[in-house]
This record gives C-alpha cells, structure tokens and sequence, in this order.
C-alpha cells in the first residue's frame, strides 16, 4: 500500500498531473484502498494543514511583493544601484545584483525579481552592449536572491512545516544573502577584466554621495531601533520617530530608494525588537507599500490595487493549495513509516552530517529541478527534518541550506520557472538560455558549499537576537 502511495503520485506527476492534484490524488486513492481510514480524513488534514496562523502572513508578503512591483518601485531600485556600482568596470553586472539585493528585500520570491527587476536590467544591459547571454546569466543567479534575504515565502512555508521560527529564517538569511552578491559581483568583475567592459557611468563623487548617504541611512535605522531594545527602553516611540525623520528627510532630498530599501529593514527591526510578530510583520508590509504607492509616490491607482489585489489571490490560492495537499500526503508518509524508514537507512549508511548534508543537497538540487519549491518543501521536510535532528543539525541552519538548493533548481529545466521567465522576457530559446546560466552556476555552488559547511554563516545572527 505505501508502494502504491508512492508510485501513484510519481505516476500523475509524468502524465502531467498538477503536483498539488497528485499528492491529493495519491493521498486520495490510498485511503480508500486501504480501507483503514474513513473517505473524509483527506478533507480533514487538507484543511488542519493550512489552519495555521503562521500562514497569514503568506498573502500578505505575495501582496506587498506585488504591490511594489505595481508601483514603479522597480525603477528606482535600479536607479539608486546604478548610483551606488555602477561606475564600476562592468557597471550594470554589478547594478544586476545590488537591485536584486535590494528587490529580495521586498518581492521574496525569485520568479518575482526575475520577470520585475529583470526586465529593466536585461534590456538596460543589452542597450550597453552587452552580449545577451551574460545579462540573462546575471539576471537568473542574482533572481535567486530573492528568496534568501528576508522575507522569503519558501522560509514561511518551512517554518511551519519545521515548526522554528519565522524570523530566525529571516535573519538567517541576511549574511548569506550577502555571501551570494559578494561571489556573483566577483563573476561579474572576472568578466569585466576578460572581455576589457569599461564603466557605465562617469564617477561623480555627487552621485555616489547620495548613495552612500541613502545606505548610511538604511543601516543606521535598525542600529537605532536595536539600541533602543539594548538599553531596555520601549522601541516603539523610538521606531516611529525614526520614520517620521525618515519621511522628512526623504520629502527634503528626495531620495531614491531609500523608502523602498526600508520594508526589509522595518519587518526585521520590528520583530527583532518585539514591536510585531511574524504575521504582523508581513501585514505591517503590506501597508507600507501601500503608502508608498497610493500616498507617498502617488504611482498606483484604485484600478492598479484591484488588479493586484486579484493576483494576490490566485497565487496564494496555488500556494495554499499545495500546501494543503502536502499536508495529507506527508502525514501518509509519518503514518505509513516511510519517513522512518528513509531516516533508518540513511542513519545505517551515515552518521556523519557532513555526508548527510551532502548527500541531502544531491538530492534537494535533484529534486528543485523537477517540484516548485513550495511543493519540494512540504514533501522534503517530513523526511529529511527527523534525520537532521538525530545528527544535530540546526533546523534552521537546513531550512536555509533546502531553500538555496531549491532556488538553484529553479535555473534548470525541466521544471525551472526563471528559467522559462528569462527565456520569455529576453525572447531567448529555453536551450540559450539554458547555457547562458550555466557559468553563474560556479559562484551559486560556491555559496551553497560555504553556507552549507560553515553554519555559523546562518546562524550567527539568529542566535544573537534569538538566544
């Protein structure tokens, strides 16, 4: 019967099957061979599994996501990147990655910042003159930000089914992040020096001045806010004076992007410092990129929010859905003891998670290329999580390590969404496109490796605002 579970669902997933539907469908025709468990226990789980408060903040995060991408946000992004890098050899190499920095910060999703961002950037860097296979190259690595520094969708989707904390995940998600642009920016400067790239801009110390000032500003927020909370006084007060100055300065010097660069800054300040929860965090983003696009920028309409507010809906109804397939179809596998199993054979073949986290990245980058990463995520959790526990894994050390390889997943076919979005955004073959990623795959492994045997990259943050 656990046999049967397993091959129907590998089953609809070759036919074509929507993997929502497959893991329904096998959870379905199981139950009902089995004879053990009454019809209605399928409906039962679906609904349990997305009867969750954690949860309520994927809608939100989609929204705000959606809502900057609406508001023109984009453009100011890339603006403020092309301050700040451009001038380098390579310019707009550069620009790619600090605007998928800073856009990760408000999208949490690769596919967002790939067909947002990476329109502006790959017709900007093809204008320059640059070959059309580099800029897709640089566009889909530095698209894989978007889930890594915070908020990330896929780290909500395995707090809950990891059952740690959202915004341990959000912070572990800052350095590496950083780790990633710092290895990516690298590339860019090797191609830069191969192929003789010049500047893109003149170096105007006026430019590059207000965008050092824009970043002094971005970072001296939360060191406010975290020396409010390290002196014992209410962060509160302190926090909304801080954006009251904030929006004064702006309105004086207009900024570029300072506003925008803000929403990863106040989710994280405001949890780390207690003023709001995981889920208030993502509906008090949400609110904030409706004031900048309906009050502040005046660059989004009541038509525009109707709109975004239905493709809210559809895609967190694909989310939840998955989500609660997933549910059903995982708890079959604890119940069956085929989680066990795994566990028990991996344990008979390993106990060193070195080798463990080897071969569990073998697997998840195998599996990325296949399964959306919502999906993969609620399968891999129930199996891999009870092994990590036993070897003395942190759990949110993996949930970083499970989303980067997911994310990487999403460069290759079959099943890679950016790759399909490049390949449409830059009218390249999906074979083209396929090969213009390859070489960013060097420094996308390259982080995987560090980040995946040096935890105290993940972990160092979490464990000192979450001791």
């Amino acid at each position: 019967m656990t046999a049967a579970l397993l091959i129907t669902f590998l089953v609809l997933m070759v036919i074509g099957v929507p993997v929502a539907l497959a893991m329904a469908g096998a959870s379905l025709l199981y139950v009902m061979l089995s004879g053990t468990l009454p019809d209605y226990v399928v409906i039962h789980r679906m609904v349990n599994g997305i009867d969750s408060f954690p949860l309520l903040a994927v809608p939100f995060f989609i929204m705000a996501g959606n809502l900057m991408n609406s508001a023109g946000i984009t453009n100011r992004i890339y603006n403020f990147a092309l301050a700040l890098v451009g001038w380098l050899k390579g310019g707009l190499g550069h620009v790619n990655v600090i605007g998928s920095v800073i856009f990760a910060g408000m999208s949490g999703t690769a596919i967002a910042d790939a067909a947002g961002l990476g329109t502006i950037e790959i017709k900007a860097m093809t204008d320059q003159g640059y070959p059309i296979e580099f800029s897709v190259g640089v566009t889909a690595a530095s698209a894989t930000l978007g889930p890594i520094i915070p908020p990330s969708l896929p780290f909500v989707i395995y707090a809950m089914f990891a059952n740690v904390s959202v915004g341990q995940l959000f912070l572990a998600g800052i350095i590496p992040g950083g780790v990633m642009a710092i290895l990516m920016m690298f590339t860019v400067a090797y191609y830069a020096h191969k192929n003789k790239w010049g500047r893109d801009v003149a170096f105007k110390w006026s430019r590059i001045g207000k965008a050092l000032l824009e970043l002094a500003i971005v970072i001296g927020f939360p060191t406010a806010i975290w020396g409010a909370t390290e002196m014992g006084t209410d962060p509160a007060p302190t926090f909304f004076a801080a954006m009251a100055l904030l929006l004064l300065a702006d309105r004086f010097f207009r900024f570029n992007a300072v506003l925008p660069i803000m929403t990863p800054v106040l989710l994280i300040g405001g949890m780390t410092s207690g003023i709001f929860t995981a889920t208030e965090g993502a509906i008090a983003a949400c609110v904030w990129a409706m004031f900048l696009g309906l009050v502040w920028y005046r660059t989004l309409n009541w038509k525009m929010l109707v709109k975004v507010s239905m493709d809210t809906v559809e895609t967190t109804a694909t989310v939840l859905l998955i989500v609660a397939a997933a549910s059903i179809f995982g708890w079959l596998l604890t119940v069956t003891r085929v989680t066990d199993a795994v566990a028990a054979a991996v344990l008979a073949y390993t106990h060193n998670p070195a080798m463990f986290l080897l071969m569990a990245n073998l697997l998840m980058l195998f599996v990325g290329c296949f399964l959306e990463p919502t999906a993969a995520i609620t399968i891999l959790v129930p199996i891999l999580l009870p092994i990590c526990h036993q070897l003395g894994i942190d759990p949110v050390h993996f949930g970083l390590v499970m989303v980067l390889n997911l994310m990487i997943g999403l460069l290759h076919p079959p099943m890679g969404m950016v790759l399909f979005v490049l390949a449409r955004v830059a009218k390249l073959s999906v074979e083209r496109t396929t090969i213009a990623i390859l070489p960013w795959l060097v420094p996308l492994l390259a982080s995987l490796i560090l980040i995946t045997y040096i935890p105290e990259i993940a972990l160092w943050l979490p464990r000192k605002f979450f001791p």
